[in-house]
C-alpha cells in the first residue's frame, strides 16, 4: 500500500481505525475536504462534498449508497489495504441551472415537484436532440447512476450503471396507468413547465434550492466526475 496519507471526511471513528491499522490518515470535513490522493467518505453527504469540492482524489465510498457500490465500515481497513489496486468507477456530475441561473450541482439526483398536495403540474422532458415526453404528474426526477438506486428506483426507474452522460427520467405519480421511464444523456437535458396548479420545488440532491414556474426550464450540464474505487469489498449496485 502507498505510503501517503489518505483522506477521510464524514467520521472520525473510521479515521481512528485506520490510524490503529497503521495507515497514515488526513482528518477533513464537509467544508475541507482533503487534498490528498485518496479519501475515504463516510456517508452519502461526506461522498457529495468530495465529489464538489476542487480536487479530483480516488475515493472509497463507505456507507455512502449501492448506486456509488460502498463498502461497509467494518470492511474499510481492508478496503484502504487495497486501493493501490483498485478499479475506478467514473461518475458523472452535472451543473443545474434553473431558468437560466445556477440552480447547484448534482451528483446523484434532481427532482422537481409540486409543493402542494393533491396538486400536479404538467412537464415536458428533452435531450439536446429530441423530445423524450410530455407528462402530468407530481413531479419528475432526474438521476445519475450514482442517484439511479435511490428514490428514482422507488417510483420504478431501473438503475444504470456509470456510462458517460447516462442516467434515468423517471416521473413521480405520473397521471396515467402505463408510465414511462427513460435512460438518456443527461447532458443537455431540461425540464419545462408546461402547466402548474401548484408551486413546483427543484431539489438538488435533496436539498431545495428554489422554485420553477410555468414556462421555465430545469437544465443540466456535465461537468466534472467523481472516480469511485471498486475493490472486493464494494457492495453490488443490483442488490
Amino acid at each position: 500500500m502507498s505510503d501517503s496519507p489518505v483522506g477521510v471526511v464524514g467520521d472520525t471513528t473510521v479515521a481512528d481505525r485506520l490510524r490503529e491499522a497503521g495507515v497514515a490518515v488526513e482528518p477533513g470535513t464537509a467544508d475541507s475536504v482533503p487534498t490528498t490522493e485518496r479519501v475515504v467518505a463516510v456517508g452519502r453527504p461526506a461522498l457529495r462534498a468530495v465529489a464538489v469540492a476542487d480536487t479530483d482524489p480516488l475515493v472509497l465510498p463507505v456507507d455512502a449508497g449501492r448506486g456509488v457500490r460502498s463498502v461497509a465500515r467494518e470492511a474499510v481497513p481492508a478496503a484502504v489495504a487495497g486501493l493501490d489496486g483498485a478499479d475506478a468507477e467514473r461518475h458523472p456530475i452535472f451543473d443545474v441551472s434553473a431558468a437560466g441561473v445556477d440552480a447547484g450541482t448534482a451528483v446523484f439526483d434532481v427532482t422537481a415537484v409540486t409543493m402542494e398536495a393533491a396538486r400536479i403540474s404538467e412537464y415536458a422532458v428533452e435531450t439536446a436532440s429530441d423530445v423524450v415526453g410530455q407528462f402530468r404528474a407530481d413531479g419528475v426526477t432526474l438521476a445519475m447512476p450514482a442517484g439511479s438506486t435511490g428514490y428514482a428506483r422507488r417510483v420504478g426507474g431501473p438503475v444504470v450503471v456509470p456510462a458517460d452522460s447516462a442516467g434515468v427520467v423517471a416521473p413521480i405519480a405520473p397521471f396515467q396507468t402505463n408510465p414511462d421511464h427513460w435512460v438518456v444523456s443527461l447532458d443537455g437535458l431540461s425540464v419545462s413547465i408546461k402547466r402548474d396548479e401548484a408551486t413546483v420545488a427543484l431539489y438538488v440532491d435533496g436539498t431545495e434550492t428554489t422554485t420553477v414556474s410555468r414556462g421555465e426550464s430545469v437544465r443540466l450540464r456535465r461537468g466534472r466526475s467523481l472516480r469511485v474505487a471498486v475493490l472486493g469489498e464494494s457492495r453490488s449496485r443490483f442488490r
